[in-house]
C-alpha cells in the first residue's frame, strides 16, 4: 500500500490575540500550509523536484523546516544540548534536502509533527524578551525575533511550495 500525505485542516490566526498567541497562531498557520500542499500526494510526487539539478522538493521542505525549527528553538532559544541532527551534518549540510527520499515520506512527517510539537513545549515558558547569543554571529537574538524569523521562513517555503504543487498536479490554493 502506498502512503499518501494525510489531509490537513489550518486554523486561521485570531484576528485579536496577545502577542505570544499571535506569534503561535501565524507559525501554526504556516506549518498547517505546508502541510496542507502536500496532502494528497504519495512520496514519489513529494520528492519530485523543482528543476532538473535542483533538489528543492515538497518532501525536502518538510525535512528543512523540521531541522530549522529544532535548531532556532530548542538548540539556541531553549538551550537544548546534546540532540541529534536533523538530516544536516557540516559535512552534509544540505542533506535535508538532497536526501529527501519516497520510502522515507511517511517518516519524515512523523519527524516534523514530533519536532513541531517539541519546540512548542521547550519554548512554552519562555519570555519572548529571553536571549540567546546566536553562535555563529554573535549577536544577541530574543524569541520574539526567532518566532518571526521562523513565520518568514515558513512562508517564503510555503511560497516555493505552491509552485511545487503547482506543477505536480496542478493544484492551486491560497
Amino acid at each position: 500500500m502506498t502512503w499518501i500525505a494525510p489531509a490537513v485542516e489550518r486554523a486561521d490566526p485570531r484576528y485579536v490575540a496577545a502577542e505570544r498567541a499571535a506569534l503561535q497562531d501565524f507559525l501554526d498557520y504556516h506549518r498547517q500550509t505546508l502541510l496542507w500542499k502536500c496532502s494528497g500526494l504519495t512520496g514519489e510526487q513529494l520528492t519530485a523536484r523543482a528543476i532538473p539539478g535542483s533538489s528543492l522538493s515538497l518532501l525536502g521542505l518538510v525535512r528543512h523546516l523540521a531541522y530549522v525549527q529544532r535548531v532556532w528553538l530548542r538548540e539556541r532559544a531553549a538551550g537544548e544540548s546534546g540532540l541529534a541532527r536533523l538530516y544536516c551534518t557540516p559535512e552534509r549540510p544540505d542533506a535535508d534536502f538532497d536526501d529527501a527520499a519516497p520510502d522515507g515520506a511517511e517518516a519524515d512527517f512523523a519527524v516534523f509533527a514530533a519536532e513541531c510539537a517539541a519546540v512548542d513545549a521547550a519554548v512554552a515558558n519562555l519570555p519572548l524578551d529571553g536571549t540567546f547569543v546566536h553562535p555563529r554571529l554573535g549577536e544577541t537574538i530574543d524569541l520574539r525575533w526567532v518566532y518571526l524569523h521562523l513565520i518568514e521562513e515558513f512562508a517564503r517555503h510555503n511560497g516555493h511550495a505552491d509552485v511545487l504543487r503547482e506543477q505536480i498536479d496542478g493544484a492551486t490554493g491560497e
